[in-house]
């Protein structure tokens, strides 16, 4: 099999990367970079790529997979914290990460010895990227080809493309807006800039992006910034992923996207199927707002009811499930695990309650797992639960997507500034903005018969709530 890092070398003087300072990179540069960058990295080694979207490290990247190298990717900007329990779980032989002058990058020599490695593991991403979790998604090079394939044939994505990084690249599909583009030729418009940031726009209209890829909190961002009124001749192509953009949004860039001669594509995905699972052809933007729409190419969606039969009928709410070479090959939360090979073979639970339309269209209406996505990564809410408990704090999380809710059982002394406390202590450590966590003193919580927390109905009383940041339930 070809794969697009190997495709790459027949690009040449073709320009990968434009920056912000005008200067571009072609193909041949970036590669030899990726040489260089892996010349002291033994084949079989586990690495990690502290991200940035820079230069160095896209072609730290493609040097891992060239090489036959394991990169995991880690935000640049994760709390050194949880960085360093990250790499004491997993003992990589090598951190490529910003030299201590700050000027470029490096390689730091961790651990001597590397696990041991299934031999067709490419790519290792974390399942919760701002938080450091030691689960690890396992990608093997046919899951990264066979979902960048599939992207490029149902958006359509030529050479001519100019995408703009307006998502990191340690993020899955931020990665795979990457991927898609290394495996057509095109140009990236590589920026670390957010899109509040002027200088973001000045770039995206100057070097002529003619595409931007964003989840929900963003496109709220766009519609509060004035998005229609922004002057972006080039642009032609917008997609949404990263959680659930709201029908009424949904509708409104569909529409503009129509009268501006643009696309607009609203996408379900998750990192355990390399980023895509399915979309929403646009010709039915308005008329299903609410739905992920079908499967990508080459993939197939379908419902199974809890006694594990396939559903048939429309409107029957069961565990949506998807199967294509896509899929991981399983997950890692030990370093022993990495040797593990294929344990799914293609078909993934995705853990949300679906329903499918009469036309074969899917409709997310809940979830099995206990996570929620925050500006479009994902939070474990057992995770984050177990971490205030060892705390010495009682308390329980739920929550929605963009909003982190914890209910913290009253009966404690010196309630008050533990609320306060935990709350400045969340959003510093999982560098979240105050606005999306809520403390919420609760004087009981409802729980079964069998003792366990019921976290719908908690959901329920704690929204019931909400008039600012600690309140009382």
């Amino acid at each position: 099999m070809s794969y697009f890092w190997d495709r790459c070398f027949s690009y040449g003087d073709a320009h990968a990367i434009c920056l912000p300072t005008g200067s571009v990179i072609t193909y041949a540069r970036l590669l030899h970079r990726a040489d260089k960058i892996m010349e002291h990295i033994q084949q079989g080694s586990l690495v990690v790529i502290e991200c940035e979207n820079h230069p160095d490290c896209l072609a730290a990247y493609l040097g891992c997979l060239k090489h036959r190298v394991v990169p995991l990717l880690v935000d640049g900007a994760l709390k050194s914290t949880l960085r360093k329990a990250l790499y004491e779980h997993f003992l990589p032989n090598a951190i490529w990460s910003r030299s201590i002058a700050g000027s470029g990058f490096e390689w730091t020599m961790y651990h001597q010895q590397s696990p041991e490695l299934d031999p067709e593991l490419a790519l290792l991403l974390s399942t919760s990227g701002s938080t450091g979790s030691p689960r690890l998604v396992r990608l093997s090079r046919q899951n990264l080809q066979s979902n960048a394939e599939s992207i490029v044939s149902y958006l359509n994505i030529t050479s001519d493309d100019r995408p703009i990084t307006s998502l990191p690249m340690h993020y899955s599909y931020g990665l795979s807006v990457i991927n898609t583009h290394l495996l057509t030729g095109s140009c990236l418009l590589l920026t670390a800039d957010s899109i509040m940031e002027r200088s973001f726009w000045t770039f995206m209209k100057e070097a002529g992006a003619t595409s931007f890829s964003g989840v929900p909190t963003m496109y709220a961002l766009l519609r509060r910034l004035r998005f229609e009124r922004m002057d972006l001749p080039e642009l032609r192509l917008l997609t949404q992923a990263g959680g659930r953009l709201a029908p009424e949004s949904v509708q409104w860039f569909g529409e503009l996207a129509r009268s501006r001669n643009m696309k607009f594509f609203a996408m379900y995905g998750q990192t355990e199927a390399t980023a895509r699972i399915s979309y929403l052809p646009i010709e039915f933007t308005i008329a299903k707002s609410g739905s992920i729409g079908v499967a990508i190419p080459e993939g197939e969606l379908f419902l199974r009811n809890t006694q594990g039969e396939r559903i048939t009928l429309a409107g029957e709410v069961g565990e949506l499930v998807y199967k294509g070479k896509n899929v991981m090959l399983g997950y890692a939360e030990t370093k022993e695990e990495l040797s593990l090979g294929d344990a799914l073979h293609g078909e993934l639970a995705t853990g949300d309650l679906a329903k499918q339309d009469s036309d074969g269209f899917f409709y997310i209406v809940g979830r099995l797992k206990r996570f929620i996505k925050i500006h479009g990564n994902r939070f474990g809410l057992d995770e984050i639960e177990e971490r205030i408990q060892k705390m010495g704090i009682t308390a329980y999380v739920t929550g929605r997507d963009d909003l982190l809710l914890i209910a913290l059982v009253d009966s404690q002394a010196d309630n008050e500034i533990d609320a306060v406390m935990l709350a400045t202590t969340l959003t510093r450590d999982y560098s979240l903005h105050h606005s999306v966590v809520r403390v919420i003193s609760c004087s009981d919580v409802p729980m079964s018969t069998a003792g366990k927390v019921q976290y719908s109905e908690l959901l329920a009383r704690l929204e019931a709530t909400l008039d600012g940041g600690v309140g009382n339930a």
